[in-house]
């Protein structure tokens, strides 16, 4: 049987990466929140997205529909937690829409956005909901994936 962590230890399960950008933290924020910026970077390739809805709202639901490079589609529904503009976004897929539950949670994302000298220290804090959860999303690749998709962010932000 497996077993979530106790509250005192979310970071047992928790995956992030932490970075430097040399942009003012509401660009990264609308870069996060803009389906059509996006669509630009939020997928290392081959893969992309292909459809972005974003309802930026505690309580809203957000649908990202990745597509590999054999036109396999990966779509990804949540709803985001808190909404801080401009300074943090807290999302799940424990719920998918209108608060409803999805059949199957498998991360809480946590992004910062922190003033700093003349860019922002953005931070990236992935939690999991179980350690096979965890050991998956780190088997997937996530510190190269979600780093080359940050490079991207960082690269499409600088032009904003």
């Amino acid at each position: 049987m497996t077993t979530a962590p106790t509250p005192s230890s979310p970071e047992t399960l928790e995956l992030g990466i932490t970075r430097f950008i040399d942009a003012a933290p509401e660009k990264l924020f609308r870069a996060w929140t803009e389906p059509e910026l996006m669509k630009q970077w939020f997928c290392p390739p081959p893969w992309k997205v292909v459809h972005a809805e974003c309802d930026v709202r505690p309580g809203g639901a957000s649908l990202i529909v990745m597509q590999g490079p054999e036109g396999q589609q990966m779509p990804n529904r949540g709803v985001y937690l808190e909404v801080v503009p401009g300074r943090r976004l807290v999302f799940t897929d424990a719920y998918t829409e209108a608060w409803v539950p999805s059949s199957r949670p498998f991360m809480t994302g946590i992004l910062s956005f922190d003033p700093e000298g003349s860019g922002t220290r953005y931070t990236a804090r992935v939690r999991h909901w179980t350690r096979a959860d965890y050991d998956q999303h780190a088997a997937m690749g996530f510190e190269q994936g979600w780093g080359i998709a940050t490079d991207q962010l960082a690269a499409l932000v600088a032009g904003l």
